[in-house]
């Protein structure tokens, strides 16, 4: 017995079927005595089909699925009615007569001796029954069917007929009930036709999108129950607009997409859709063969069912019902032409199929009419109304599986172990949730179940290729077929995708594999109908999956594809759900399934099918596998992640999977498309491979109800995001019970998906259950006032929720760690972010903004606000509590547990109510903070925090309150800010506001600005002022406040002691109040503490905190002025005065200077922003005799004027500065007839004037009566090359000229720097003056006059060659010395025989000579009067040089001006082989060569000869120079009889072994050496052993110079044992080599015996705190230089070098940059007096660190230069910086780069340079400042830089 298929058929053939096809030969000649002719044969065959009447009806039904079989009588003999049927079938032709043949021996019970005949007779091409013949003319065109009839004409190409109403009624009515049974005979039946699915049965899931047209019952949006069938009729409950409506059902492949559409056919057939009238349903793989132009009658009636007659009769009726009609679309994605753009104008009016479509969908067909497509997603035409509904096909949840497997297994003894394995197995479940793998599943599961135990079965059906694969294993046992008969079938698969062909006829598959299909289920028949009168049978694949998984088989197992053609089948395509012209491609799912096959689990069934070993089909898996790992490393988005993880998944490769993993983004994100139950599955799967975490984002993404479920046990999902995924009320349900399985996420967001009341609050009961979960996101839902204030409850209530988040449609919830989990957490590496987290989590806030909260729910939350724990800030701000709801909140505020804030802000509060809520708050002690302003609708309260939380916030807010006590800050609990701003107070309401503040505990800033307060209510207020206590802070800004109401507040500025700062800005009404927290702290307490010792600078911040009064924007009379001055006169100092107002007149300034006597207490007055005339510049200068006291006068433009003053009666030098002020000429001899007045000044800045030439002259007559002892400068003045050599001839009657710079360029600088002594020699540097020939001789001759001139500089004057040697020659003084430096571009290039031609020309003896060629650089010292030589000595040196004949000239010149020559200096230049000729020459004839310098030069081996030969002879050197040039054996050797040498320079020199020894042995007699370089020079710890032991003789040496080399821990020690033996050793470098605190240790207690030294460089060694220890108890007392970057330095040892340098008598320089220094900085109390400059670079400075060091700075009076840049400092420490740089005389230079200062904190430095005016730059690159407020703050205060290069400009050398 073969066993039954689930309809009870055997599913096996004959054992004659199978020997016949294996053969064949034998069997024919077994047949041949068999004599039996063919219609014996016939008749055969009609008895063996009589037993079978009912498989032959479906078997007809398959081949001739349009033959009408109900509708023919039936013949009264049985015989009869088989030979009518197979005549049918005979007429079909060749192809489909052998296909019956083969189903016949496929099927039935066939007698063996029968099989063969049929096989033989008719199942070859040879082979047709003739019998049949007879009638076939006949019963071809009977077999017609009646549907394919048609008039005599086509519809719609004849005008309609005039018919009366009744006729045309019974028309219709004849159309639609023939119209109803033909849907009928097709796919009605109660029970399921032969090929049909058992999931027909089974109610599909469908999932309206919520935001498409909506349901009637709008409470569920899933249709469909597993118990019930009627779901699918909710697809029509839409109430769409008027017009077409379409309803757009997507579904993945087998989801029964199209059993949907038969099924509602059926149901209609049956009368379930009584609300349609005529239900048409096509199939887009048939409509794609309709080439032609067709109308909508056509379509309907000539490729449907057409009417018997009265064709457009019924048409007409169609379209006045045409609310009544649906026409379904099946497989709208399998469209293979893209949707037309032409438009139908009306029914009668032709187009393609996709006209059509697009014309019923828009309503321009058939209007009113209902469409309904299939389709899968992401296929979508454009063709489809936005308004579309979509309708999303899920597959099936756990019951539906459940009740799918019962019912396929009912009546079966295997239906509890089917269930059980399916229960049991996660990924057979998944996969059963594709109604159409569910069907395999079982198909597998009914024939592996009876042969395996319990779970083998569903291990063997791991992955949907493999449950394919077992399925057509079981196919063919049963059917005893060879496996090599399926690729015949993979070929037509792969043809047919290849080609996009899904629909087959007979003679495209071979008549076995047809039967095969057939037999099976494989393939399914339909009639295709392209034309009125063409039809064919059409075969196709039941699922275009099962076609896709035959092509994948034939790729693998067919020999005739090559593995190098698998990679192109493997790729990934991208299915977003967006309307868009469809794709033509058919090649979804192969990917998919070539990737299964991949598997290791397939190779042996590929190695039979295919008929090859496995080393051959593992080659084509690893084609696949390889092409599949390209694709994981791709950056690949959304769909295509997702069909890699389904393609990787079914490889079961782990390493591929894992790579996979690895490779996805992070986060990982997909939008707007469907995911499906298995595709998170799948995802799942692909994660457990991946170590790091990764967060999921599902954008738009429609779920599977059931969806979530798969996540379950994913630990690698730490944040889930589902936005707009349209979950259903089910989909909530199932992700309630999946997120409580998923304990380690820790963020979910379920933004947008339209969420209900109850299912917010069963999301949110849920979060216990994730312990580490921080983020619940469920914003833009629908929640209700009632279901917020439960939602608050729970956030009051819960121990983990920290805060609630809600306005408007947002609704966030944040949540802290459990305690096991921050137990966790704190273990973490990552320290700093654990504390900040742990910090967060002990913080609880309440914010419902904008939540339409009422007067009645304020009950309700001052009952939770009282009753639950603290919460630290409370927002209801944006409500309508109204002054109702305002009020009962204040007077509940003492009893409410709220810590920070509480916001009531936008309530509707009004004036009548504000001082109801201050008497109801006056009883809070803890309240710090209260900001009403009725115009902004702002209420805010602020609370004192616990004093555990306020030792950070007490240190911001001193800072705070000092810089900005107008802006709301964190304050303590026993200070108070108050802030009624724009209420509308007048001066009437001011007592009774008094009186209630007054009661006030501890009131420190009162706030009263945007009132109507007037000049009365001020004059009012600074009477009631005392009554207030002592206030930080008055703000009276936006008062309608004139120049009166300043005059009145200046009473109580000058009696209060709490106001130090009043600045008034009239024009912007800027009114406030100042004062210093500590001082009213102190004022508060009775007492004001001293001064601590050694920090007296800070007096002026505690005792004498100097009082400011800033009045701008104001129209400043003389009547004014001298009222203001009067006032002022009784307030106490120091005073600070700043004024400001667009236009000051002469009467008005004069006014003001001789006031200034009636201020001895005033230090600065500034007049900021205000326009002068063209005489402020004298009216300022006779300032120096009306007021002795000026310290400094500084007039700059754009119009800003400061004068210091000096506290005592000291004589200081004076600074004036008139820079910009338009000075011409005739001001310049009464303006110095005014500065004579002054007995001294430091500098006199005249620049940015209009002097000119003349002006130079007029003040150079009228200098001698001004008193200068500082710098002149007259830069930016117009002045041309005639200032300059005017200068040069008048500098021998400018007395105390020590330096002159005159640069003509862009820079246009002029200086002149004076001494009070008279001093030796003087310096003139000249740039780019331009000099022309007839100048030189006048150059000359004023440097012949100017004696005292020992230093002229020319830079790119424009001096050639030739007017060089003519300077030369014609520059002839009588005595002394003169150094001229030209610096031109022509230097470079010339070279050095042409340079020494020209200083021969001298008319002086040559003592020095440089030249550097790559600076363009060339220096000749001249003495005079010249000494000539005796001519026979000149001769006598002569005879010993080899020169050629062009050069003797040359030599002889250079022996008699260079007889006195001292020093040559050769840097960068390229010596030829004649230049070092000519340079030995040189050498041998200079007896009084002292300095020979030759560095970074290039010569031949033959030009080191020279040179080595040429310093053997100079035996006088002192100093020599040979770094960073070639070496060789014969140059080292020179340094042997260098005894007087006293410096010696080999940098850059790469010393061996050999170099060494020479040096060794040459350093043995330079018994008078005393420095000694050899930086760079690769010496590692051997070498340093040969260099000490050189350097124990060596006992004059001053300076060592070791850096840069590759000394190590041994070599130092060394080192350390040598150093002692040098007493005269001064200087140290050994930075940058490799010292360790091993070798650091002993260097430093070496250095303890150095008493004389003085500069110490260590850095970039490895050194660490202990050798910083050691160090510190070794410092000689004599050092001034002591540079330790990059040290390895620590705190500790940081403090110990502190402890030991403060008070450092001789320290200058000190450099601790690159080192960790937080917490650990020196502080030098007792003062540095001759430190110059401190470098801190990136050492970790941060404010509270820099505040202490600020302190340093002014114990430090001689410090130049502060290097801070690249720390942490802020706003803060800028303004300590800022409070101390005016008390620092010599500062020259701040570099902040690269630090956290804002504009604010610039703003601050800025105020700090106008107060000292030594500062040259303070540099701030790379703050966090704005670029325009940068170019605005450097408009103001120029030295303000923030370029990324310094600009420094050519100064005086001197200043």
């Amino acid at each position: 017995m073969h066993s039954p298929d689930r309809w009870g058929r055997p599913l096996s053939v004959s054992s004659g079927a199978r020997r016949c096809w294996e053969q064949p030969s034998q069997l024919l000649m077994d047949l041949a005595n068999l004599q039996l002719g063919t219609g014996n044969l016939l008749s055969c065959l009609v008895r063996l089909l009589s037993k079978e009447p009912e498989w032959l009806n479906a078997k007809v039904k398959f081949f001739l699925p349009n033959m009408d079989l109900g509708s023919r009588k039936e013949a009264p003999d049985p015989a009869e009615g088989v030979i009518l049927q197979l005549r049918r079938l005979h007429a079909r032709g060749l192809a489909t007569w052998q296909a019956f043949i083969h189903c016949v021996c496929m099927e039935l019970e066939v007698p063996l001796d029968l099989e063969v005949l049929l096989l033989s007779t008719w199942g070859h091409e040879d082979g047709f029954p003739s019998q049949l013949g007879a009638g076939e003319e006949g019963c071809s065109k009977s077999q017609l069917h009646h549907a394919l009839k048609r008039p005599h004409q086509s519809c719609g190409s004849s005008p309609r007929k005039k018919q009366c109403k009744k006729q045309q009624l019974e028309l219709a009515k004849q159309y639609l009930q023939l119209l109803r049974t033909s849907t009928q005979q097709r796919y009605g039946g109660k029970n399921p036709r032969l090929g049909q699915p058992l999931s027909f049965h089974i109610a599909p899931i469908l999932q309206k999108s919520r935001d498409t047209a909506p349901l009637d019952t709008q409470e569920e949006a899933v249709m469909g129950d597993p118990k019930a069938e009627d779901g699918i009729l909710e697809l029509f409950n839409t109430k769409a607009k008027k017009g077409s409506r379409v309803i757009v059902v997507l579904g993945k492949s087998g989801m029964g997409k199209t059993t949907l559409a038969h099924q509602l056919c059926q149901k209609w057939a049956d009368g379930q859709l009584d609300r349609f009238q005529a239900l048409f349903l096509f199939e887009f793989r048939h409509l794609n063969l309709v080439t032609g132009l067709l109308t909508l009658p056509q379509l309907l009636f000539d490729l449907y069912l057409s009417p018997k007659s009265g064709a457009d009769t019924v048409f007409q009726y169609l379209e006045e019902n045409a609310h009544r009609v649906l026409i379904i679309f099946d497989g709208l994605g399998e469209a293979l032409y893209p949707c037309s753009s032409r438009k139908t104008e009306g029914p009668d009016a032709s187009g393609p199929i996709f006209t059509l479509f697009s014309g019923l969908c828009n309503g321009t067909l058939l209007p009113g009419c209902w469409v309904m497509a299939t389709s899968r997603p992401g296929k979508l035409p454009t063709c489809l109304p936005v308004e579309a509904t979509m309708v999303h096909m899920w597959g099936f949840d756990r019951l539906r599986v459940e009740e799918y497997v019962g019912r396929f297994f009912r009546d079966n003894p295997l239906q509890a172990a089917a269930l059980a394995e399916v229960q049991a197995d996660r990924r057979l479940q998944s996969m059963c949730a594709v109604p159409a793998l569910c069907q395999v599943a079982c198909l597998c599961l009914h024939h592996l179940l009876p042969g395996t135990s319990v779970g083998q079965s569903a291990a063997l059906l791991p992955t949907i290729t493999q449950l394919y694969v077992q399925m057509v294993l079981i196919l063919i046992r049963q059917s005893h077929l060879h496996p090599t008969s399926l690729l015949s079938l993979g070929e037509v698969a792969l043809k047919g995708l290849e080609a996009g062909k899904v629909v087959f006829y007979a003679g495209d598959i071979p008549p076995p594999m047809m039967a095969f299909g057939a037999a099976y289920n494989l393939l399914t028949s339909f009639c295709v109908r392209t034309g009125p009168e063409h039809q064919e049978t059409g075969y196709a694949f039941t699922h275009l999956s099962l076609q896709e998984f035959f092509a994948a088989l034939q790729l693998m197992a067919s020999p005739e594809v090559d593995k190098d053609m698998l990679p192109r089948y493997v790729t990934l395509h991208s299915r977003w759900v967006h309307r868009t012209n469809a794709r033509l491609d058919l090649l979804d799912y192969l990917p998919t399934f070539l990737a299964g096959l991949a598997s290791c689990a397939c190779r042996p069934f590929l190695s039979h099918l295919a008929q090859q070993d496995e080393v051959w089909v593992g080659a084509k898996q690893d084609a696949v596998v390889q092409a599949l790992r390209k694709l994981a490393t791709r950056r690949s988005k959304g769909p295509k992640v997702m069909e890699l993880c389904h393609c990787v998944d079914e490889t079961q490769e782990p390493g591929l999977a894992q790579l996979a993993a690895q490779s996805l983004h992070y986060p990982l994100s997909f939008h707007n498309f469907p995911l499906t139950y298995t595709d998170l599955a799948v995802l799942a799967n692909i994660l457990g491979y991946r170590d790091a975490p990764i967060h999921l984002d599902f954008e738009g993404c429609p779920l599977e109800p059931h969806c979530p479920e798969a996540l379950v046990g994913c630990g690698q999902v730490e944040n889930l995001r589902l936005t707009g995924s349209k979950i259903t009320s089910k989909g909530i349900s199932c992700l309630v019970k999946a997120l409580c399985l998923c304990p380690q996420l820790e963020e979910i967001s379920l933004r947008n998906n339209q969420l209900k009341d109850q299912e917010l609050l069963d999301i949110v009961e849920m979060l216990s259950c994730l312990p580490r979960l921080r983020k619940l996101d469920l914003s833009h839902n629908n929640v209700s006032v009632s279901t917020l204030l439960s939602l608050a409850k729970v956030v009051v209530t819960s121990p983990t929720i920290r805060a609630l988040q809600a306005r408007q449609t947002e609704l966030i919830f944040l949540l802290s760690p459990s305690t096991e989990t921050a137990a966790e957490l704190q273990g973490a590496p990552d320290l700093q972010r654990n504390a900040r987290q742990r910090e967060e989590a002990q913080t609880r806030n309440l914010r419902l903004r904008k939540c339409q909260l009422r007067v009645h729910d304020v009950e309700t939350l001052i009952a939770l606000l009282r009753d639950g724990p603290c919460l630290e800030e409370v927002d209801l701000s944006g409500n309508q509590l109204e002054d109702e709801g305002c009020q009962l909140m204040a007077e509940a505020v003492p009893q409410l547990h709220i810590t920070r804030k509480l916001d009531l802000s936008d309530n509707g509060l009004s004036a009548l109510v504000v001082h109801c809520v201050l008497s109801a708050l006056s009883t809070c002690r803890t309240l710090a903070e209260l900001h009403i302003s009725l115009l902004q609708e702002t209420v805010v309260l602020i609370f004192a925090q616990e004093p555990e939380e306020e030792k950070g916030t007490q240190k911001r807010a001193a800072f705070l309150d000092n810089l900005m006590p107008q802006m709301p800050s964190e304050l303590p609990p026993s200070s108070r800010r108050i802030r009624l701003t724009h209420c509308g107070f007048q001066a009437k309401h001011l007592e009774q506001l008094c009186k209630a503040l007054g009661g006030t505990y501890y009131l420190s800033h009162l706030d009263l600005s945007g009132n109507a307060l007037g000049d009365e209510g001020a004059a009012l207020l600074a009477q009631l002022l005392p009554g207030l206590g002592t206030l930080q802070s008055l703000n009276l800004s936006e008062n309608g406040l004139s120049l009166d109401a300043v005059f009145s507040l200046v009473q109580p500025f000058s009696t209060l002691e709490w106001i130090l700062h009043l600045d008034i800005s009239l024009e912007s009404q800027c009114f406030l109040l100042r004062g210093d927290r500590r001082r009213r702290d102190a004022l508060a307490s009775g007492s004001l503490p001293e001064c601590p010792a050694g920090a007296q600078f800070l007096g002026f911040r505690q005792c004498c905190v100097p009082r400011s009064f800033r009045l701008r924007e104001c129209q400043l009379e003389p009547s004014c002025l001298s009222r203001l001055c009067e006032a002022l006169e009784k307030c106490p100092g120091p005073l600070e005065v700043e004024l400001s107002c667009e236009v000051l007149s002469d009467q008005s300034l004069e006014t003001l200077l001789h006031c200034l006597p009636w201020l001895p207490q005033l230090s600065l007055l500034q007049l900021s922003k205000t326009r002068l005339s063209p005489r402020s510049p004298l009216l300022l200068a006779n300032i120096f005799s009306l007021c002795p006291r000026v310290q400094k006068v500084e007039l700059r433009y754009p119009h800003h004027v400061s004068l210091h003053f000096r506290s005592s009666e000291e004589q200081e030098g004076v600074d004036c500065r008139f820079m910009g002020c338009g000075l011409l000429q005739e001001h310049v001899e009464p303006l110095c007839w005014l500065l004579s007045k002054c007995e001294d000044f430091s500098q006199l800045d005249l620049s940015g004037n209009l002097l000119g030439d003349d002006g130079l002259r007029s003040l150079l007559e009228c200098l001698p009566q001004v008193s200068i002892s500082g710098s002149l400068d007259l830069s930016h003045n117009s002045m041309s090359l005639e200032s300059a050599l005017y200068l040069v001839e008048t500098l021998p009657s400018c007395p105390g000229v020590g330096e002159a710079l005159v640069n003509l360029g862009p820079e246009q600088s002029f200086q002149i720097q004076f001494s009070r002594q008279e001093e030796a020699g003087k310096t003139l540097r000249l740039s780019e003056c331009s000099f022309l020939s007839e100048h030189v001789p006048r150059l000359a001759t004023g440097l012949n006059q100017a004696l005292q001139l020992t230093e002229l500089t020319l830079t790119r004057c424009g001096l050639g060659l030739e007017q060089l040697t003519i300077l030369l020659s014609l520059v002839k003084r009588p005595t002394g010395l003169l150094g001229i430096r030209v610096e031109e571009l022509w230097v470079g290039r010339v070279g050095v025989l042409e340079l020494l031609r020209a200083s021969a020309q001298a008319s002086g003896n040559v003592t020095e000579i440089s030249i550097s060629e790559t600076q363009k650089q060339l220096c000749v010292q001249l003495e005079f009067p010249r000494q000539e030589e005796n001519p026979e000595a000149v001769a006598l040196r002569l005879a010993h040089c080899d020169l050629e004949t062009h050069h003797s000239l040359l030599i002889r010149q250079l022996m008699e001006t260079c007889t006195r020559l001292r020093q040559l200096s050769l840097s960068q230049v390229n010596l030829c082989d004649a230049s070092s000729l000519l340079l030995q020459s040189l050498l041998l004839s200079l007896s009084e060569l002292k300095k020979f310098r030759l560095t970074s030069s290039c010569m031949s081996i033959e030009g080191l000869a020279h040179l080595a030969s040429g310093l053997s002879h100079c035996h006088n050197l002192e100093e020599l120079d040979l770094s960073n040039n070639q070496f060789n054996e014969e140059l080292m050797g020179t340094l042997e009889e260098k005894c007087r040498l006293k410096k010696l320079d080999l940098s850059h020199l790469p010393q061996g072994s050999w170099s060494l020894d020479m040096l060794t042995q040459g350093l043995s007699h330079m018994a008078l050496l005393q420095s000694l370089t050899l930086s760079r020079n690769g010496i590692d710890d051997v070498g340093c052993r040969h260099l000490s032991e050189a350097l124990r003789d060596v006992t004059s040496l001053k300076e060592l110079d070791l850096s840069h080399n590759q000394i190590g821990d041994t070599g130092a020690q060394l080192l350390a044992a040598v150093l002692p033996r040098l007493p005269e050793l001064r200087k140290l470098d050994l930075s940058a080599n490799g010292i360790s605190p091993a070798g650091g240790v002993q260097l430093a207690e070496s250095l303890s015996l150095c008493r004389h030294l003085e500069e110490l460089r260590l850095g970039c060694n490895a050194l660490g705190d202990l050798t910083a220890k050691v160090l510190a108890h070794s410092l000689p007392l004599q050092l001034r230089v002591l540079r330790l970057p990059s040290s390895r330095l620590g705190p500790e040892g940081a403090l110990s070098l502190g402890w030991a340098l403060n008070g450092h008598p001789q320290i200058e320089e000190i450099s601790l940059a690159e080192n960790s220094l937080t917490g650990g900085l020196p502080q030098f109390s007792k003062g540095l007096p001759l430190l110059r400059q401190i470098d801190l670079i990136s050492c970790e400075i941060d404010n509270q660190t820099a505040k202490h060091l600020a302190a340093s700075f002014v114990l430090c009076p001689a410090l130049e230069e502060i290097l801070l840049s690249w720390n942490l400092l802020e706003d803060e420490a800028a303004a300590e910086l800022a409070q101390v740089l005016p008390k620092m005389g010599r500062l020259k230079r701040v570099d902040l780069e690269k630090n956290w200062i804002t504009a604010y904190g610039a703003c601050l430095l800025a105020d700090g340079l106008a107060k000292g005016p030594g500062i040259q730059v303070i540099r701030l690159w790379n703050n966090p400042i704005p670029p325009d407020m940068a170019q605005r703050l450097q408009s103001q205060e120029p030295r303000l830089d923030f370029a990324f290069f310094e600009d420094k400009p050519q100064t005086l050398q001197s200043t």
